[in-house]
């Protein structure tokens, strides 16, 4: 397969250039045919090399845009085309007038930004279709700037508690390699000789850390390089982005604002689909997808299946990990009483005002879990090199 660059026509005569992968030039030319296009010319071109995602601040402007752009009623095609106009970044531009030229040749937006997974989070392309199917992409989009906005602010909480105590760390760090790379050794010997005997554990296992000191600063490096790895090999498949998720639910109080977020954001999701005419099963396939959660779209998809067989919601969710009681409860209830769309912005505002209060309990939390690790790290050092000294005044006193 190949690459070729095309030149183009749309069916309404409007100019159109790309690229499209393909077995020849033929091939190429009856894919273009296929979709509509009115061929001009195809030549071969270059594989470019793949793009990294788009930043996080770039994508939630994008997102922001697109919304204001699908509630003003600009058709979407047309809406993404004024939008490049407005980007000064040349690479997000040529991206955005890409997905432009696919939605114009008749691609699916699911499709559109599928082919682009590199730039954009998991399952975008899927909560856009879903905005789309329903008639309500501007309130899915406003519902997931919300989401996001949760979630960066969260990151640099977490950043901000933990930028301070890592500055001293890694400084404590260097200093603390130094000396016992260079000075500490030059003094095991006068000290055994002083004491006449072993040292006490501790002072023992500085002088083995001091022997290892640069291999072990090599074991840690290879470790955080295999954690890193390791993360990176799970995201590229749907099981590793499970299992990736449920280690971070694990993680305390991260692990429950992370929970409360999600919760959140599939039941405003929901709340807008059962607007939109939905019904329950697709409500919570939706609204599972528009959180961007693998668990949870795991645990939905086996919860929508029992209620098509005419099990009720709460009795089909008992195996759904990640949908509390409550939710499902309110849910049920507000189906029996008719009043599921008020519900379901209760369960949202309810699940947010919580994952608001997860952000406080991290901020609160965190600094001083961070000091006192860096705080115990330079303790055992000080003590280390003053119990040498204790034990040979202590060795005086007695021979004295």
């Amino acid at each position: 397969m190949a690459i070729f660059q095309y030149n183009a026509l749309t069916s309404a005569g409007r100019l159109m250039k790309g690229s499209i992968e393909a077995g020849s030039p033929q091939d190429a030319k009856d894919l273009l045919t296929q979709m509509g296009l009115n061929v001009n010319s195809v030549e071969k071109g270059e594989l470019e090399r793949p793009k990294t995602a788009i930043g996080r601040g770039e994508f939630l402007l994008f997102n922001q845009q697109l919304a204001s752009i699908t509630r003003a009623g600009i058709p979407l095609e047309r809406g993404l085309r004024e939008l490049a106009q407005d980007i000064s970044s040349r690479s997000m531009r040529k991206l955005i007038e890409e997905i432009a030229a696919d939605l114009e040749a008749g691609v699916s937006i699911e499709e559109a930004f599928g082919k682009r997974e590199k730039h954009f989070p998991q399952l975008y392309g899927r909560i856009l279709k879903a905005g789309v199917e329903t008639g309500r992409l501007s309130e899915m989009l406003t519902s997931l700037n919300r989401h996001l906005e949760l979630a960066g602010h969260t990151r640099r909480i977490i950043f901000e508690a933990m930028s301070y105590p890592a500055v001293i760390f890694v400084l404590a760090s260097i200093i603390i390699t130094l000396v016992l790379r260079f000075i500490i050794p030059q003094f095991k010997t006068v000290l055994e000789e002083m004491i006449g005997g072993e040292l006490n554990p501790v002072t023992s296992g500085v002088f083995a850390l001091a022997r290892n000191i640069i291999p072990f600063w090599i074991g840690v490096a290879i470790l955080v390089g295999a954690i890193f790895l390791i993360f990176a090999l799970l995201s590229s498949s749907t099981s590793g982005r499970r299992y990736r998720e449920g280690f971070l639910l694990a993680i305390p109080v991260i692990g429950r604002l992370y929970h409360h977020s999600v919760l959140s954001r599939m039941a405003q999701a929901m709340a807008i689909l059962v607007s939109a005419g939905c019904d329950m099963a697709e409500c919570l396939r939706l609204g599972a997808v528009a959180t961007g959660s693998e668990k949870l779209v795991y645990d939905t998809e086996r919860l929508a299946e029992r209620i098509e067989q005419g099990t009720n919601v709460l009795e089909a969710g008992q195996e759904a990990w990640m949908l509390p009681r409550l939710f499902l409860y309110s849910v049920q209830l507000g189906i029996q009483r008719n009043e599921l769309q008020d519900n379901l912005h209760s369960l949202g505002e309810m699940y947010a005002n919580q994952a608001r209060a997860g952000q406080s309990r991290l901020q609160a939390v965190l600094l001083p879990v961070m000091l006192v690790v860096v705080g115990g790290f330079l303790g055992t050092a000080i003590l280390a090199m003053f119990l040498p000294m204790i034990q040979v005044v202590t060795s005086l006193s007695a021979a004295s």
